[in-house]
């Protein structure tokens, strides 16, 4: 994936839009995971000479508990001052907020720089406009590629694969369409590979086109637009996913997700997709009558991705209101959502067709980072784990789960208020 903007509140870290950085941090890399020293056969035979009585210490129990304790020591140490800053006399106190002064300008020149580039990207998608539209009309089979355009896609694939073999000639180009452009496109995607069920793929057959918009001043960001057919699943003809960015370039240089909005799916009767129903009997405490109860609960569904997740505020995450763990939750379901709006604005979106032949999926594979894995043969101790004859636990394993965004520390709050789907 692309890779992800602090989101509203105070010392929390958060995604960019450009550089989400998709391996851990240096500590938890480096401390984290221990590992264990290989058993040589030397050191195998003198354990059995010693006879199997041997009481001698764990020592990789003890190394990995040690690891632990500088692990927390390291981290209680981060952001507390050495005192260095504070024994400096006066006069060169002052300088420092000199130093610092000049910080300011450098930090609103960068500030202005960004907001340029924003514009630039607006600027450059205006101009790409023609080019989307055509595109659709080709995706809908509102109109027929030309020769011209049909020459330049074969050398694309040529360069691409030079084994590829050219179309016959005797064929000529007609309106068809690309059936269910979209959706395969979307299925291409690693990350929503996963949250697109077997339910979301026949709306999703529906799917005419996905537009970004940017934003226009006083707000930065951007939108965006997934625009439908007629359906049996739902009414609107647009379903909207708002990415809004605060006015301040963030401390890595890059503009700082602030929330996210969604907007209201106006479900036709019994066919909403984020929620399956199941009936239960009830029995008549009084009377001991039973009736059966139709009842709905949430399931995942790449609808779910128009109901952005709310982290709670500073004062109820204070509190202690909210569980540690679904905290954490919230957090990464934050981060995972970020990745997947740049996702679309920086890599579907502008290369739609990559995805669709799957031609997309060797970058996307190519980005993801080696510290993203870990070797699981390395981190168990033989005898820890019993002999098991089946190796295809690893199949069952989603491969997004594999790849998740990395969590950065707490994010802020980013309250999502669903703006109303817009009717065509």
């Amino acid at each position: 994936m692309s890779s992800n903007v602090p989101i509203s509140s105070g010392s929390f870290t958060a995604p960019t839009p450009q550089n989400t950085p998709l391996n851990h941090a240096p500590i938890s890399l480096g401390l984290s995971r221990p590992t264990v020293p290989d058993i040589t056969e030397d050191s195998e035979t003198q354990d059995d000479d010693l006879g199997e009585d041997n009481d001698q210490p764990n020592l990789a129990g003890v190394r990995e508990h040690m690891l632990g304790l500088v692990q927390d020591k390291l981290a209680s140490l981060i952001g507390k001052s050495s005192g260095y800053i504070e024994s400096l006399p006066i006069d060169v106190k002052l300088s420092v907020e000199g130093l610092k002064g000049i910080q300011v300008k450098q930090n609103d020149l960068h500030t202005q720089f960004k907001r340029e580039c924003l514009e630039l990207e607006k600027k450059y998608l205006n101009l790409a406009q023609p080019l989307y539209e055509r595109r659709q009309a080709l995706i809908i089979g509102s109109a027929a590629p030309t020769k011209e355009e049909i020459t330049a896609g074969e050398e694309y694939s040529i360069k691409d694969n030079e084994t590829y073999t050219r179309l016959p000639k005797d064929t000529p180009p007609s309106a068809s369409g690309i059936p269910h452009f979209w959706l395969t496109a979307l299925r291409n995607h690693l990350g929503l590979a996963e949250i697109i069920t077997d339910r979301d793929a026949e709306a999703l057959k529906q799917l005419l086109d996905v537009r970004l918009v940017y934003l226009e001043a006083p707000q930065f960001g951007f939108k965006l637009e997934f625009v439908f057919g007629q359906n049996e699943y739902f009414d609107n003809e647009l379903l909207q996913k708002t990415y809004l960015y605060q006015e301040e370039v963030g401390y890595g240089g890059d503009f700082v997700y602030d929330r996210a909005e969604g907007c209201e799916i106006k479900w036709k009767e019994d066919k909403d997709l984020t929620k399956e129903f199941e009936i239960k009997k009830q029995r008549n405490k009084n009377t001991n009558r039973t009736r059966l109860v139709r009842k709905a609960k949430p399931t995942e569904s790449f609808f779910n991705f128009f109901t952005p997740p709310v982290l709670p505020s500073e004062e109820v995450i204070d509190s202690g209101e909210v569980d540690p763990e679904e905290l954490e939750e919230i957090e990464e379901k934050l981060e995972i959502d970020y990745q997947l709006g740049e996702d679309f604005k920086e890599k579907i979106i502008p290369r739609a067709v990559d995805y669709f032949t799957g031609k997309a999926l060797e970058y996307d594979f190519d980005d993801q980072d080696d510290d993203d894995f870990e070797d699981l043969e390395d981190d168990d101790e033989e005898g820890d784990f019993d002999d098991d004859d089946d190796d295809d636990d690893d199949d069952d394993l989603p491969a997004s789960r594999r790849r998740l965004p990395p969590k950065k520390g707490k994010s802020g709050a980013g309250g999502v208020n669903p703006e109303e789907c817009k009717q065509q």
